[in-house]
């Protein structure tokens, strides 16, 4: 099976095409904060700080569904190894309408959590034309 154009964008680390396949209302759920992040700008200014903090992402494996894709990811943070699964739900043009993050273990979750908090005080988000107004990952 082919990859999804997802995962070939951040491989070759081109923020642009990652971003383009998020709808203009995608909806991101991190394990890190109870409520959802919405809107594409939000979210690529989350996954722009992301994709700095899980050093050496490396997608080990994919899985699809009909409208769904799952890439299990293997990452550092700092000392700390992460495993993870982004799980896209995807529209009938293949846009990304939302975007759910899972890490383990629970070490390895505070850190990215940690290390996403520090980076978003430096560059905060963008104020969202939704409603949500949290912070961190």
């Amino acid at each position: 099976m082919e990859m999804h154009p997802f995962r070939r964008a951040v491989e070759a680390d081109d923020e642009a095409a990652a971003f383009a396949l998020l709808h203009e209302e995608v909806e991101f759920r991190s394990p890190a904060v109870h409520r959802p992040y919405r809107g594409r700008e939000v979210v690529a200014h989350l996954l722009h700080h992301a994709k700095a903090t899980l050093e050496q992402l490396t997608y080990i494996d994919e899985l699809h569904g009909e409208g769904t894709v799952a890439l299990i990811f293997s990452a550092r943070v700092g000392d700390r190894e992460v495993e993870g699964l982004d799980h896209l739900t995807l529209d009938e043009q293949g846009r990304i309408t939302r975007f759910r993050v899972m890490i383990r273990p629970g070490s390895g979750l505070m850190a990215v959590a940690q290390t996403m908090a520090g980076r978003l005080e430096a560059d905060p988000l963008p104020e969202p034309s939704a409603q949500n107004t949290s912070r961190g990952m």
